[in-house]
């Protein structure tokens, strides 16, 4: 038996490591499609130390394999090619008029049951409320891109459901990670921090090179992250500024197998967001490790510093 397939802990995602912040992500993401597209299996996530590093594991009733998690997830995951939430702009970088229409659309769409997806991105992406001094709208903390360079947040996002199969699935989720498509980086990965000062070469001459399912599957974790206007500013859900110095996400890893809605309060737990988190505390509540990086901006982008423990 090999390590991707069916046991009696559920099925381990072999080629995703909690400690990346972009596989961490996928493996939310995967909940979540899980969930949606299987409502009657119970769908849960958990984590098992595994060769030196955290795995996810998802666990159904009946009990899943590889290939019938892949063949659900991915006509899934490429329907979206033609979701609004993904196609009513190129970026964030909005004036508020603009956003409110998504959102009126969002809220029909939620209210008369015909896509609830809408809502739930449009909950994780901004608020209309909250402006910057350019007079654009405030955003996640997970944006990273906002059109400098022909790299569009909204507008990848939409690209990636289009070209994602289950190949690239496949591979994100039980291969190990070669880095062997170009393009299409959503810059969540620690390898799209490429400051001048971390590399040999000039990294503006390099071609991305990313895990295109990670990437894909990531996105569907956004709606696990939503924003909320505090204190006059937009906070995002799973970040903080740890004293008013710099932009900090701090993410759990926990070994019980929980379904979505307990992983969704686990995420936007405030132990999680002190400067030294009670490790005790936040144990009683199934956590086993928690990882932190700092969101910088190099440039006209976002990227996120390599992460540690805390």
């Amino acid at each position: 038996m090999n390590a991707s397939t069916e046991n009696d802990k559920g099925l381990l995602l072999t080629g995703l490591d909690g400690s990346n912040r972009l596989a961490f992500l996928a493996a939310l993401g995967a909940l979540r499609t899980l969930a949606r597209v299987w409502p009657k299996r119970d769908v849960r996530l958990g984590w098992q130390c595994k060769s030196g590093c955290w795995r996810p594991t998802i666990a159904t009733s009946p009990p899943p394999d590889a290939a019938s998690v892949v063949e659900a997830m991915q006509p899934e995951l490429s329907r979206a090619a033609q979701f609004k939430a993904f196609r009513f702009a190129a970026d964030l970088k909005l004036p508020p008029n603009k956003f409110t229409s998504f959102i009126r659309l969002a809220s029909v769409q939620w209210h008369d049951g015909s896509d609830p997806r809408c809502a739930e991105f449009a909950g994780a992406f901004a608020c209309e409320a909250l402006t910057n001094k350019d007079g654009t709208i405030q955003d996640t903390a997970f944006r990273t891109m906002s059109g400098a360079g022909h790299q569009h947040f909204l507008a990848f996002m939409a690209e990636l459901a289009r070209v994602t199969n289950g190949e690239h699935l496949r591979t994100a989720l039980f291969k190990p990670w070669r880095y062997d498509e170009q393009k299409l980086s959503m810059r969540w990965d620690p390898s799209d921090d490429r400051r001048y000062a971390l590399r040999w070469n000039d990294p503006s001459e390099d071609v991305i090179r990313t895990v295109r399912g990670a990437n894909r599957l990531a996105i569907e974790a956004l709606p696990l992250f939503p924003v909320a206007p505090v204190g006059g500013n937009l906070q995002t859900t799973g970040f903080g500024s740890l004293g008013g110095r710099g932009v900090f996400w701090t993410w759990p890893i926990w070994e019980a197998f929980l379904p979505l809605d307990t992983v969704r309060s686990i995420l936007a737990l405030a132990g999680l967001q002190r400067k030294r988190p009670d490790r005790l505390n936040l144990a009683a509540c199934g956590i086993v490790e928690i990882f932190r990086c700092e969101r910088i901006t190099v440039g006209k982008f976002r990227n996120f510093t390599p992460p540690h423990t805390v």
